[in-house]
This record gives C-alpha cells, sequence and structure tokens, in this order.
C-alpha cells in the first residue's frame, strides 16, 4: 500500500495559479518607465530626454555626425528595412517594427527593433565578437595526456 502525502494549501494555491497563467497568458503589457509605447511614440524628443537616464541624454544633447545623421533620418523614414554600419545610435520608440541589417565587422546582422531596445544602442545587438566553444583536450593538450593509453 502507497501512502500519499496530503498536499499543503500553498502549493495547492500555487497548483491553480500555474494553470490559470497557463490558460490567460501573458497579459502583461510593455511600459517603459510606467509609460506604454503608444505614449513614448506621441511624445516629443525633449519629453523623451527626460524619461531616458543621462547616458542617452548626453548622446542627444551632443552633435550627431553626418553618418549618425543619415542613418537616424533613414530610421525615422518610411523605410521597412535599412543596412547601416553605424551602431552608436540610440533606440527610439519611433524605431519599433523597424528591421535592421546592422554591420558587425564580418556580416549584416538582420534583427527587427521591439519595444523591449528602447533606450539601448543598435550595436547591442549585433556582437561583434564569436562566442568561444572550446571542445574537449585532445592527445598532446597536457604533458600527462600523452601517456594516456588508446584503447
Amino acid at each position: 500500500m502507497v501512502v500519499r502525502r496530503q498536499a499543503s494549501v500553498k502549493s495547492i494555491k500555487r497548483r491553480s495559479r500555474k494553470a490559470q497563467r497557463a490558460i490567460t497568458g501573458r497579459t502583461r503589457e510593455f511600459s517603459y518607465r510606467g509609460h506604454t509605447v503608444e505614449e513614448l511614440q506621441d511624445m516629443e524628443l525633449a519629453q523623451l530626454m527626460e524619461i531616458f537616464p543621462a547616458r542617452v541624454r548626453r548622446s542627444y544633447n551632443r552633435e550627431m555626425n553626418h553618418e549618425q545623421k543619415k542613418a537616424f533620418d533613414d530610421l525615422l523614414g518610411d523605410k521597412e528595412r535599412i543596412k547601416t554600419h553605424v551602431r552608436d545610435i540610440i533606440i527610439l520608440p519611433q524605431f519599433i517594427g523597424k528591421t535592421i541589417e546592422l554591420y558587425n565587422g564580418n556580416s549584416y546582422l538582420k534583427f527587427e527593433i521591439r519595444p523591449e531596445m528602447i533606450g539601448h544602442y543598435l550595436g547591442e545587438f549585433a556582437p561583434t565578437r564569436k562566442v568561444v566553444k572550446h571542445s574537449g583536450p585532445g592527445v598532446g593538450a597536457t604533458r600527462s595526456s600523452k601517456f594516456l593509453p588508446l584503447k
């Protein structure tokens, strides 16, 4: 005869919350510092700068160079796909939904701008370095591995 433990009230409530979450799915709407995407898109640049952190404000207060201005205008324009080398533009709410091909030093990486990317630099989403994946040590990799039996 198998004796089963009685479930605690806490675990029963947890199971019911998980089941309810699976039924409803994620209903949480994205917000950036308390503002929805629609509110952010309706704001002017000066109002956005009050919300953004200091690094972003400083970047936009300084003058953009010619390449940055061109890429910025392309992103604000009607184009859906933009191909660029400029990695130091901060993502604004007006860029959401655009597809960007960004150069990482070797090739162009394509990604779509989502609301979670607001306030980040474009270059953060196209890594320039490969992830190092080491394999196991081979014969001759160390002094002691020379004397391993090959059976």
